[in-house]
């Protein structure tokens, strides 16, 4: 089946009543939780998770496509009006967006952010349905040194260029390798790292490890670090101006530019969407007429950057779904959704489960036209839920952690658990240390076990054998040329930012582990 085909399959799944209705309780939800600063979508999804047990999985993929999208078009919102952006995508929309607020053109900005994700959207969609089939065709001729090879590059780009410090995205990452190793080796048997604790000869739950770090660390180090009980909110005025025509001239070369350099960037996994928007951003200053505006609140400041921050979302879905490797924090939490259903992303996915995957692709485009109908003229409603004080808000998401937590299993060994991780999801953020890579390293730390002992016990423990393909060579020499242009392109990309935007630092806090 073509990628044209599925989709069209996948559009006769995703446009049934029961799956409207779905993506539209996906893309509320996730638009009302999105809003608020440092929660991203995978959050929102992590939170939401234990909730869905009882749908089915078409169901509830379709929800987590409308909360995947929801949320980004709220993060866009919460930069705009707040200047303080919930994850790393959307710190360059901040610089911008609050400025062109601040003139009294925050509706204009909101406008160009959400067509802007509407358009990247909908184009990085059709490409993710035509490169899938693609990629699946390459993943089935692969053996155990491939995909091991490529499990490498997942955790060595995630863990190198997510975040200031690659050291700290290391540590990170071995951090999330041990706690992966948790429980009963499946091979000999033998009981690992449980000290002598029976509820964790299964592991630790992927599941309370997610809500952990995201939910409970994120509302810790916020709740220790903001002193304000109330966001600093700013209002759009009554009769305020959505775009005109100039910044419709201005703006659709920006999107079209933005989805270019995100969707690429989100296939191969290159650390995260802060490198396409700082890229975008840059591209646009380079090629704009109205440099004098960056940093002022330059339209396509806003209209590059949020496109590309959608755009690369939609772009590491490809890997996930092809391959089975997530390269991002919202496709972790996305396999773990898959694998609590019992189904495992990878080159037979498409085949065993076509009508889940092309109702999956499908319901984006779906959430994606919703949310352009209810984000631009229904912005003010979704701000209201800034006027709650914080202490109100933060209560409830712990609320909904623990409850979460609690129905997973019915075990309090789980709270404890989900409690102990969240404080060290605590001090990761406050001594800077990236949370994606840590989730990474506990999902996918398992399955490249497998492949690396598969790989040795074909080979006969011979350990040249894990670079003895053309592919994995191959694969070996894409990993340094990515850490090393990554790199480069990243101190290149934030040089051009201006160095008074002021995006708060402390508000980011989740930034880097989305």
């Amino acid at each position: 089946m073509t990628g044209i085909e599925g989709l069209l399959d996948g559009l006769a799944v995703a446009i049934t009543p029961q799956a409207l209705l779905f993506a539209l309780l996906g893309t509320i939800v996730g638009t009302l939780i999105g809003v608020l600063p440092g929660i991203g979508p995978a959050l929102t999804i992590a939170l939401l998770l234990p909730m869905t047990y009882g749908l089915a999985p078409e169901s509830a993929f379709i929800m987590f496509a409308g909360i995947y999208y929801g949320a980004m078009y709220g993060g866009s919102t919460t930069s705009i009006l707040l200047k303080t952006p919930g994850e790393s995508g959307s710190v360059v929309t901040a610089i911008d967006g609050n400025k062109m607020a601040r003139q009294g053109r925050g509706a204009a900005a909101l406008a160009t952010a959400a067509i802007g994700s509407f358009i990247a959207g909908t184009i990085a969609t059709v490409l993710l349905a035509l490169f899938a089939p693609w990629m699946v065709n390459v993943a089935v001729k692969l053996g155990a040194p491939d995909y091991f090879a490529l499990m490498v590059v997942a955790f060595l780009t995630v863990s190198a260029l997510v975040g200031s410090s690659p050291l700290r995205g290391l540590i990170s990452m071995c951090l999330g390798l041990v706690v992966g190793l948790i429980g009963i080796d499946f091979q000999s048997g033998q009981q690992r790292l449980v000290f002598g604790q029976v509820a964790l000869m299964d592991g630790i739950d992927t599941v309370v490890l997610i809500v952990a770090l995201f939910a409970v660390g994120e509302v810790l180090y916020v709740s220790a670090h903001q002193v304000s009980s109330r966001f600093d909110l700013l209002r759009l005025g009554k009769g305020a101006k959505w775009m005109t025509r100039e910044d419709w001239a201005r703006s659709w070369r920006p999107w079209l530019r933005g989805t270019g350099v995100g969707f690429p960037l989100g296939v191969i996994p290159a650390g995260g969407s802060e490198i396409p928007t700082f890229l975008s951003y840059a591209l646009e200053r380079r090629l704009s007429k109205h440099k004098e505006e960056f940093g002022k609140g330059a339209i396509e400041g806003v209209a590059g950057p949020e496109a590309a921050n959608n755009a690369n979302a939609a772009g590491t879905l490809v890997p996930l779904l092809a391959l089975g490797i997530p390269t991002s924090a919202t496709a972790a939490v996305i396999l773990v959704a898959f694998q609590q259903y019992g189904i495992q992303p990878g080159p037979q996915l498409l085949e065993t489960q076509s009508a889940l995957v092309w109702g999956l692709i499908a319901s984006l485009l779906v959430a994606n036209l919703i949310l352009l109908a209810l984000n631009l003229p229904l912005v003010g409603i979704w701000v209201k839920i800034l006027e709650i004080p914080k202490p109100y808000l933060f209560a409830g998401i712990m609320v909904f952690a623990l409850l979460g937590t609690y129905a997973v299993n019915g075990s309090t060994f789980d709270v404890a658990v989900l409690l102990v991780i969240g404080i060290i999801g605590y001090l990761m953020r406050r001594f800077g240390f990236p949370i994606t890579p840590m989730v990474v390293g506990a999902i996918l730390g398992p399955l490249a076990e497998v492949q690396l002992r598969r790989a040795l016990d074909i080979a006969g423990g011979d350990v040249l054998a894990l670079v003895s393909t053309p592919f994995t060579i191959v694969v070996y020499l894409a990993l340094a040329v990515v850490l090393v242009m990554g790199y480069v392109l990243r101190r290149r990309a934030t040089r051009t930012v201006p160095a008074d935007s002021g995006v708060d630092e402390q508000s980011t806090s989740g930034a880097e582990s989305q």
